[in-house]
């Protein structure tokens, strides 16, 4: 069993890979059930479509924190990492998908005497 973590934004993604039939659990719930947006999964499941690993590898994640999006990039960060961990070759294709970068862009916080990050309150002359 491989075991991995993925981050992106606030969310943070343990992954366990073993060698199965393709069932992917995220926090003991269906792929389809905890995403069910097809976008989401379509982002999660899309590092084993690009490596021609369907159907080989289960999948177990705990994620946390976060949204909806930011958890889903981070499985996919993980299952990644987990894959390059069983083949070295898969690296290059999954760095060329932009699958092995974790995405550091985090939201800006907010700023004392302004309404939020940078948009200031308004400016009154008289």
């Amino acid at each position: 069993m491989i075991n991995n973590s993925g981050r992106r934004k606030a969310a943070v993604a343990r992954v366990y890979l073993k060698e199965g039939s393709g069932q992917i659990t995220v926090n003991n719930k269906t792929l389809e059930i905890y995403f069910p947006l097809a976008w989401h999964q379509t982002s999660v499941q899309a590092p084993f479509a690009l490596t021609s690993n369907d159907n080989k590898y289960d999948v177990m994640v705990n994620v946390r924190g976060g949204g909806i999006s930011g958890q889903a990039e981070a499985i996919r960060l993980g299952i990644s990492k987990a894959l390059v961990e069983i083949d070295a070759e898969f690296k290059p294709v999954l760095r060329h998908a932009g699958f092995m970068t974790r995405d550091s862009r985090v939201v800006e916080r907010k700023k004392s005497g302004q309404k939020k990050a940078r948009k200031r309150f308004q400016f009154s002359k008289r």
